[in-house]
């Protein structure tokens, strides 16, 4: 399938499986959705330069949980944990947050598994953080079974809360996209190659190794069939598998858009294969994948051709440009840093659905929130 442009929305671009988005784009216009944010952590983030979002290791251990203040309280002279200094860039929770405050939208928070809990209102779903991809034991498997119980109950008490629109599926996982190779690749999908990093140019090579290592130590041949909640068990993070069990419950009642690039395509591929082996029902027509252009731009890495892989999933983006933001750190997205992360391309999305914002209206309202986390006397966004 190629690129459409949806005639009446200009500002859409879907990359994949184009009747299905346009027609799902069509049903949701002028809804409000509901967005739910989900928390996790992998030790895998910990390891030195496996991910921007954060400059340092220690730096990346507050990150989900600095975001997710951020997300919920906008900028504050005192927050509890600020957001982390990043290599390059901004947090890309700037742009969830521009929207969310503007046209408010409601939102949860789940701590799927967090060494520190955070310090704003989060449902906890009783996870734990993943050790190391490399170690092929990243979660008990007993954890992985709660957190899709816990999964599935809230995606069906989500969407019965948004009746007749959508819920936004968000993640915070630093270190997400290697976890999102292994699962892939655990799954059977030639991924290697294919993913997104938060780094301008990919570093495959580093992810790959650490795959490679964890699907060796847990005995996992790619070229079999396994059964899904073991391979998360093995090489995933506790977001994928809660996040996987939410869009199932929710697709039953209403529309689902799982937020992000790479992460939540392995979501989507999580719950395709989880249908199936645990027979649950679902309705796949239901989902989309929101994502940045930066993900979809990004040279070093290949998301639609990941999407297309794993099938009938529409991949849509917006044309929002941050070339002529006031912020350096915002610019510079457009050089390739960040990318995309706490459901920024899926809220650019909504923005434009639900009251027809434009690049105009987006840029003005990023923009303007910047200038006030600058104005709290913290840091430049």
């Amino acid at each position: 399938m190629g690129v459409a442009v949806h005639p009446a929305e200009p500002f859409l671009q879907i990359h994949t499986q184009v009747a299905q988005g346009q027609a799902w784009c069509d049903r949701y216009r002028h809804c409000r959705p509901t967005v739910a944010c989900v928390l996790g952590f992998t030790a895998t983030g910990l390891i030195p330069g496996i991910s921007a979002a954060g400059a340092t290791p220690h730096d990346r251990q507050y990150t989900a949980i600095a975001d997710a203040e951020f997300l919920l309280n906008g900028p504050q002279r005192q927050p509890t944990y600020p957001l982390p200094p990043l290599q390059a860039g901004a947090s890309p929770v700037l742009i969830s947050r521009a929207v969310i405050a503007a046209q408010s939208l409601p939102v949860y928070l789940f701590n799927a598994g967090l060494p520190i809990a955070p310090a704003v209102p989060a449902i906890d779903l009783g996870g734990e953080p993943a050790q190391c991809v490399s170690t092929g034991h990243a979660l008990p498997l007993a954890t992985v079974h709660q957190l899709l119980t816990q999964g599935l109950h809230w995606g069906a008490k989500l969407a019965a809360e948004a009746p007749n629109c959508y819920v936004i599926l968000a993640e915070c996982v630093v270190g997400g996209t290697t976890t999102a190779l292994a699962v892939l690749t655990g799954l059977g999908f030639a991924a290697q190659g294919k993913v997104n990093s938060s780094h301008p140019t990919c570093n495959h090579t580093q992810k790959w190794a650490l795959v490679e290592a964890g699907l060796t130590q847990a005995k996992l041949d790619p070229n079999c069939d396994h059964d899904p909640l073991a391979v998360v068990a093995a090489v995933g993070d506790p977001m994928q598998i809660v996040v996987a069990g939410m869009a199932i419950a929710a697709s039953r009642h209403g529309g689902v858009m799982l937020a992000g690039g790479t992460q939540m395509l392995a979501v989507y591929a999580l719950a395709a294969a989880l249908a199936i082996a645990r027979h649950l029902e679902w309705q796949p027509e239901q989902i989309v994948v929101g994502t940045t252009p930066w993900v979809v731009r990004d040279r070093s890495a290949d998301a639609v051709g990941l999407a297309k892989l794993i099938g009938s999933v529409p991949l849509i983006t917006t044309r929002l440009n941050l070339a002529s933001s006031r912020w350096p750190q915002l610019q510079a997205y457009e050089q390739g840093y960040v990318k995309e992360g706490v459901g920024a391309g899926a809220c650019a999305i909504a923005a434009h659905l639900y009251q027809d914002w434009g690049q105009t209206e987006l840029l003005g309202a990023i923009d303007t929130l910047a200038e006030h986390y600058q104005q709290s006397g913290l840091h430049t966004p």
